[in-house]
């Protein structure tokens, strides 16, 4: 109750910032002590919290690079980032996140183009409410939400630029929802008893999972770089969209009052990538800036270290068969 009405009244955390909290405020002072020439790579950077992540950290001098499925929809937010900031450098790459072979040819653009690699916000999300598979015959969902990659160039960066590295997974509170007995990979990869809430909520509790297990192998590997996982809040974006006939449309008006601006959706992803204050903090799971508490399940090291596992299986599985294709 007290988190409740702490977020309605947009009371201040320790950070001094809470869900009123935009993002141009929680870096408005972060300009003065940035290194220059840091790197942001945005997935999802096309629209709602994703354009406008990317169009602040731009503000902030950040070179930013979106991967897009839809290039057409990323120039237009590349030329609104520059009619801001003229300055700013936003590089566009294609990129289907629901398909192996398409992040394989993604990565190998990004690192053709020689750029440090800083920041790497796993922004993209979907929500489908009918069952749905990737080119890999995974579900959709899972697939387009969780599976990353570029981890061992930033490790390679922030050696080379002593600048610390910062991972960050748009997550959900939503992730609470999933429960032990409904978190089976296998049934998760092929849409087993599928329901389009439950699997969204599924692939936030792995993006949860993922950021604590990368956090423990970063801690063990004594690499600079972090990574967290942020709840944006509920946002007015096109992912609640896609829950139109969950609730009713008065409901949804009702509800709507209570909706975060996608400025203030974004701030939390903002805060983590660019605040002096999450220096070194790695594995946590934020909301409104401020570190918090996420669910039991996503707290469980054994169930993060297993979905690792079961994940790294599938991709090198997926991989190689993608490789002997060609």
């Amino acid at each position: 109750m007290k988190a409740t009405l702490r977020y309605l009244a947009g009371i201040a955390g320790p950070s001094g910032f809470g869900s009123n909290s935009t993002a141009e405020q929680v870096t408005q002072n972060c300009s003065s002590f940035l290194p220059s020439g840091l790197t942001a790579l945005i997935t999802g950077g096309t629209s709602g919290i994703g354009a406008e992540t990317a169009r602040v950290l731009a503000k902030r001098g950040v070179r930013i690079v979106i991967g897009a499925r839809d290039l057409k929809k990323a120039m237009k937010v590349r030329d609104n980032i520059q009619k801001e900031s003229p300055n700013a450098e936003v590089i566009l790459l294609e990129i289907d996140l629901s398909s192996f072979c398409s992040v394989q040819r993604f990565c190998s653009d990004f690192l053709a183009l020689d750029l440090p690699l800083n920041i790497l916000i796993n922004n993209a999300g979907v929500f489908s409410q009918d069952l749905e598979f990737s080119a890999e015959k995974i579900e959709m969902t899972f697939a387009t939400n969780y599976l990353e990659m570029l981890l061992d160039k930033m490790i390679e960066t922030s050696k080379k630029t002593d600048i610390q590295g910062r991972i960050i997974n748009v997550s959900s509170v939503i992730h609470s929802w999933v429960k032990r007995h409904g978190f089976c990979f296998k049934d998760i990869l092929n849409g087993k008893n599928y329901n389009g809430t439950r699997a969204y909520a599924q692939s936030k509790l792995a993006n949860i999972l993922h950021a604590k297990e990368i956090a423990r192998q970063l801690k063990a590997r004594k690499a600079r770089v972090t990574m967290n996982a942020v709840h944006p809040g509920i946002v007015k974006t096109g992912i609640i969209k896609s829950h139109k006939g969950l609730i009713t449309d008065s409901l949804f008006f009702i509800a709507s009052k209570l909706l975060k601006s996608t400025s203030q959706g974004a701030a939390t992803t903002c805060y983590v990538a660019l605040s002096p204050k999450t220096e070194g903090v790695s594995g946590k799971y934020f909301t409104d800036c401020n570190e918090s508490k996420c669910s039991r399940l996503a707290n469980e090291e054994s169930e993060a270290q297993k979905l690792w596992n079961n994940t790294h299986a599938l991709i090198h599985k997926r991989l190689h068969q993608a490789t002997n294709n060609m």
